[in-house]
């Protein structure tokens, strides 16, 4: 486990019960999810620490995922709704009502569709676009970051909320975000008064739609693979580690793992 410039120390770390984490080449790794990822997640969910994956990905991902991985829940489509397992049935919470933000995904998906073949006939709809309930993804892979923001800058132009990430311009009509939902969730889903986030909750990301997270969770990690947009972030993480996407993860939830664990070594040898 290293780090570029500055190490999380165990004191800052050792009350996190709470982990969110991007999924997208933080997560990830060139679209797979490695070994040593998976059993990270296991070792933390083991460990007690409650794993929120924050994505911008689809509802058909977002629906697996709560089903198949060891996390507590998973907030899809940046922010629109927090997806929970209850009495063996996943639960869709939106952040409004869900048939209000799918008929603005419909109406924005044909102004997008529009914008894309008077503009710029290059880009193209993500291929899981009809996954998704309340967002329109475009696939940037392969284009210029110039073009990418240039398309962003129409978007937001038209009125539509836009979010980077290392794969998708992600666009939406309404007032929420990763991190607005995030707060949402500790505060009614894990009863979090707000006075405690600060101290039970890391962040892991690696992309400018992250930078909302790292302003908002102050043990917030990058996986490397951050570094070449650090310069283009509003909020920058804390903590960057030497190993990038899913590699880099690990490496974090076993920084996290380790800071608990000695916690609990401190409380033990307290009590005797």
């Amino acid at each position: 486990m290293s780090y570029v410039d500055l190490v999380p120390s165990a004191r800052e770390l050792q009350n996190v019960r709470y982990l969110f984490t991007d999924i997208d080449d933080t997560l990830t790794t060139e679209g797979k999810l490695l070994p040593q990822t998976y059993s990270a997640l296991w070792d933390l969910s083991r460990a007690g620490i409650a794993v929120v994956p924050v994505t911008g990905g689809s509802a058909g991902w977002c629906e697996h995922i709560v089903r198949a991985w060891p996390v507590a829940a998973v907030i899809g489509e940046s922010g629109a709704y927090c997806v929970t397992r209850q009495d063996g049935e996943v639960v869709f919470d939106y952040w409004e009502d869900g048939a209000l933000q799918g008929e603005r995904q419909r109406q924005h998906l044909q102004t997008i569709k529009e914008l894309i073949s008077q503009k710029s006939r290059t880009f193209r709809i993500a291929h899981d676009q009809v996954f998704r309930l309340a967002d329109v993804a475009i696939d940037i892979h392969g284009h210029d970051p110039h073009e990418v923001e240039d398309l962003a800058s129409s978007i937001r132009a038209m009125g539509g909320t836009v979010a980077i990430s290392s794969i998708h311009i992600n666009t939406w009509i309404g007032d929420y975000n990763k991190r607005s939902m995030s707060e949402r969730v500790l505060t009614e889903m894990f009863d979090i008064d707000p006075d405690e986030t600060a101290a039970v909750t890391a962040f892991v990301g690696d992309s400018r739609n992250d930078a909302p997270m790292f302003g908002f969770i102050r043990n917030s990690f990058g996986v490397n693979n951050i570094i070449p947009v650090l310069s283009q972030l509003q909020y920058a993480p804390k903590w960057v580690s030497t190993q990038p996407a899913g590699l880099g993860f690990a490496d974090i939830a076993q920084t996290i793992l380790d800071a608990a664990g000695s916690a609990t070594s401190h409380s033990a040898a307290g009590a005797t």
